[in-house]
């Protein structure tokens, strides 16, 4: 059977490796998963697979995939820096993201993070990484020291990072320093080596704390990337090529990086649908019964235990969990209810098909169930044939393989960092108790005679006004995860809200909403400038959990009334063709905008505008609770 490395190998040799990137992430989906890193799954495998990659024409990827995100990458460092990219091309790869790369000089870091017309600044990168390693701190001190010596050293490096965080381009990423016991050894007497790792530690605890206040900055911890992976480094490489971090850590880095710039470009996984039987827990329920299962008790259901901890935790912080089952719904949901064993019950879940239907009809319907696109699902199965049915008829569901070894359950789940995100918010950690009120809200619905009825009775209610300070996490993750209602495409991320918040040449509101069965918080997001008294709208952003609801125009029809109060002679607005947004393309046309000039044919931006002599009213159904008032648009908040 051709593995994914052959194949690629294979397109490369017939130069079709350009046309054929979209087929890329399917390639580097190994079956086997992370738990075998030399497979084109695994982080070395990932390098041989950026190898392959590197002479790919960008352009010419672009002209077949236009939609491709493109990752401008920045990285710098202490030392040599350079074998860090074929790991990362093939990382973000595997990510269907397209690797822009940018490499600053040997032991330059602090010029290329701070020349504003450098070379790393003009690229305008996504992510800087700026590799740290012991070298970092060891050339601070004298050629004879002690542990005292390096508590200097550490203190000045940790003062030039926090000066870093907020100068450097694009979001910054600087990471922990591994101590080589080539220099721990150095010290003789145990008393001093045990004061070194002591500073040492409390350097990297504190470079870890940056995080927590730098808003542009992520911290990437090496420790546990060592001890799961090879040596921290080749002595000979360090001695001779001054690469300071070896080949398997720096695969181990990388991929860390691209679960991080996946989640930059918005495609962070919102839903970990399961398997039950020999996933959740040990034994087949439907031939075993209940008191054939276990999640504890013995060795193997110790494991089944422990995974399902894991899962909790997931579900703690926002991760929706949902089930795919080939059982009756009954015993499922008596095992979930009364079982000794389990640590996840019903409640825990946002959805539980319990059916012998197909796994793959099963994904599309939870998918529906939850207004989820199936790119948002992540699937974990112990049989390799319910796997390769997922991927064949949902190829868009990242799937996890699980094996007949549940004490590698967590290892393989937590592998690709499907869930990571930069920063969790209130919302997120409320996210399965919303799914829960959904599901209320549409037993109301049900039970209404029409839509309007259902409307009626939802009581919603909407503000609109600036953002929060503590609301610009949030935001960011929805311009950057929304894309049913986004219509302009793309997203920003947190520092650039709070910039553009500060920016009295730039309006940016925040949309909120709630009804009978509780608060929404903020579901939307509206950026515009004022121009010779007309507002731009650049971009509308709405979560999918209220369309349907008249929230987005409610919205709206408050901004236009406030235009118009506010004396503006129009409102002109964009919409630009993506992928996902073609259900939001008649929203200005709805609200009254009529069609003033159009880009060309094909996905380009159509521009609407609104002369505001009729603005449309607020939905019947809707109370406003806040609108922006108070403040012109065009003037300096």
């Amino acid at each position: 059977m051709t593995t994914g490395l052959e194949r690629l190998r294979e397109l490369r040799a017939q130069g079709l490796l350009e046309k054929a990137y979209d087929q890329v992430p399917g390639l580097l989906a190994q079956e086997g998963g992370p738990g075998g890193p030399g497979g084109p799954g695994g982080p070395t495998g990932a390098a041989a697979a950026g190898r392959l990659l590197g002479g790919l024409d960008a352009d010419a990827v672009l002209a077949h995939h236009p939609r491709t995100p493109v990752v401008t990458v920045a990285v710098t460092g202490q030392s040599t820096v350079g074998h860090v990219v074929d790991p990362l091309r093939g990382e973000l790869a595997r990510h269907g993201l397209l690797l822009k790369p940018v490499l600053g000089e040997h032991g330059t870091y602090l010029r290329d993070l701070t020349d504003p017309g450098g070379e790393l600044w003009t690229a305008r990168p996504d992510l800087t990484l700026c590799l740290l390693d012991a070298e970092t701190v060891f050339t601070q001190v004298p050629a004879v020291w002690r542990p005292e010596d390096v508590e200097r050293a550490a203190e000045e490096v940790l003062g030039r990072c926090a000066a870093l965080a907020g100068a450097a381009p694009g979001t910054l990423v600087l990471n922990t320093l591994p101590l080589p016991r080539g220099y721990s050894h150095q010290l003789i007497d145990h008393r001093s080596r045990a004061l070194l790792g002591a500073v040492w530690r409390e350097f990297n605890a504190r470079l870890l704390r940056l995080a927590a206040s730098a808003a542009r900055l992520v911290v990437i911890d090496l420790e546990p990337l060592v001890g799961e992976g090879g040596p921290v480094t080749d002595p000979r490489l360090a001695r001779h090529a001054k690469v300071q971090l070896g080949a398997e850590l720096l695969a181990a880095y990388a991929r860390e990086v691209g679960h991080l710039a996946r989640a930059l470009a918005g495609r962070v996984r919102k839903c970990l649908v399961l398997d039950l039987d020999d996933t959740l827990w040990d034994g087949v329920l439907g031939e075993e019964g209940p008191e054939g299962i276990a999640a504890a008790g013995t060795l193997r259901g110790e494991a089944f235990g422990a995974f399902q901890k894991c899962v909790k935790q997931l579900g703690s912080q926002g991760v929706l969990l949902a089930v795919s089952s080939k059982n009756d719904e009954g015993p499922v949901l008596g095992a979930l209810s009364t079982h000794p064993d389990l640590v996840l019950r019903e409640a825990d879940f946002v959805r539980i098909n319990a059916n012998w239907e197909p796994k793959d009809a099963n994904l599309a319907d939870i998918a529906r169930a939850l207004d989820l696109a199936t790119d948002a699902l992540v699937f974990a199965d112990d049989s390799p044939a319910e796997r390769a049915l997922v991927r064949h008829g949902t190829p868009e569901v990242a799937v996890v393989a699980l094996d007949e070894e549940p004490a590698l359950h967590v290892t393989r789940l937590l592998a690709d960092g499907w869930f990571d995100t930069l920063r969790l918010t209130d919302e997120d950690r409320a996210r399965t108790g919303e799914y829960h009120r959904q599901c209320e809200r549409r037993a109301l619905q049900a039970g209404s005679g029409s839509h309007e009825e259902f409307l009626r009775a939802l009581e919603v209610r909407v503000g609109l006004g600036p953002p929060r300070p503590h609301e610009f996490a949030r935001m960011s993750q929805l311009t950057l995860r929304t894309h049913q209602f986004n219509l302009a495409g793309g997203g920003h991320t947190e520092s650039e809200l709070a910039a553009l918040a500060a920016d009295p040449a730039q309006l940016l509101l925040a949309a909120r909403s709630a009804d009978r069965f509780g608060d929404n918080g903020l579901v939307g997001a509206v950026l515009g400038t004022v121009r010779e008294g007309v507002l731009l709208l650049d971009n509308m952003w709405l979560s999918c959990r209220v369309l349907a609801r008249g929230v987005e125009h409610a919205a709206l029809a408050v901004l236009l009334e406030q235009a118009r109060t506010l004396g503006l002679s129009g409102v002109t607005a964009r919409y630009v063709p993506t992928a996902r947004n073609h259900r939001a393309r008649d929203f200005y046309p709805s609200c009254g905008f009529t069609r003033a000039v159009t880009g060309g044919a094909g996905d380009a931006a159509v521009e609407f505008h609104h002369d505001l002599a009729r603005v449309p009213e607020v939905p019947a159904h809707v109370r406003i609770t806040e609108t922006p008032g108070g403040r012109r648009m065009d003037e300096p908040r």
